[in-house]
């Protein structure tokens, strides 16, 4: 019964797309679709993916990021055994929560499909100055740090309003500096990297450390990685640009000499 509920779900969830899509092009520009057929096809393609992608990731992956945030949490993972716990657990004692967000978080982020949309459309859209590869990997390093970063505020219970303060500062003050060409380009990255592959784990990791880290709020400390993962990749693709500028900079020089 799972797989219907979500089919239906899908389904009410993408009908009003293509509402409106339809709408328009019959009710306002009045022209056919072109290859109607094959755009129906591909409605349905998108409906069966989408439903299997959500299927999986609820049978999978949410859970596989909140048992991993558990077990990493334990106790008696932490301290080797129960013998060796002690009564403070000291921020740095949860190193292996970081590594792992950070892994996580660049993994998912590679894999997001609508990250390698924009990058393909970018590398088209500037003739192959913006790299595919080099922008996924500067998103996903982005999406990584913050999620380590946001995993150490949860640990640690700091308030989150100051690292997003921080972060966005650190935007403006880049963005300044940055290439034009880049800007607009980085602001959307930060909003690809919250989609369908990166949320659900995210959310769950997120969820689990404060669920098994004394003292923190579900509610309260749960939320706000998915914030990092926006904040940062806005960050490293402004400093990837930068980097690359000042780097043609210095090849210039030298050629120059």
């Amino acid at each position: 019964m799972g797989i219907f509920t979500t089919a239906l779900s899908t389904l009410r969830d993408v009908l009003p797309i293509a509402v409106i899509i339809f709408g328009f092009q019959f009710l306002v520009i009045r022209r056919p679709i072109a290859n109607l057929k094959r755009v129906l096809a591909g409605f349905v393609y998108v409906l069966i993916g989408l439903t299997l992608f959500l299927e999986g990731l609820e049978q999978a992956l949410f859970p596989l990021g909140r048992l991993m945030a558990e077990q990493l949490t334990d106790p008696a993972f932490i301290f080797g055994s129960l013998d060796n716990m002690t009564s403070v657990v000291h921020w740095a004692d949860y190193y292996w929560v970081y590594l792992f967000a950070f892994a996580i978080g660049f993994s998912t982020t590679v894999a997001e499909p609508s990250l390698l949309a924009v990058a393909i459309k970018a590398n088209q859209v500037s003739g192959g100055a913006i790299g595919i590869w080099g922008l996924r990997i500067a998103v996903a390093l982005g999406v990584a740090i913050g999620i380590a970063l946001g995993s150490f505020r949860i640990v640690t219970g700091y308030p989150l309003h100051y690292f997003i303060i921080a972060g966005y500062l650190v935007v403006v003050i880049q963005t300044i500096f940055a290439p034009r060409l880049i800007i607009p380009l980085a602001y959307d990255s930060g909003g690809v990297t919250t989609s369908t592959v990166t949320v659900p784990l995210v959310a769950a990791l997120g969820l689990g450390l404060a669920e098994t880290v004394p003292g923190r709020s579900t509610l309260i400390d749960g939320f706000g990685l998915i914030a990092f993962a926006s904040l940062f990749p806005i960050i490293t693709v402004m400093a990837y640009a930068q980097l690359s500028e000042y780097t043609a900079r210095r090849q210039r020089r030298k050629t120059a000499q």
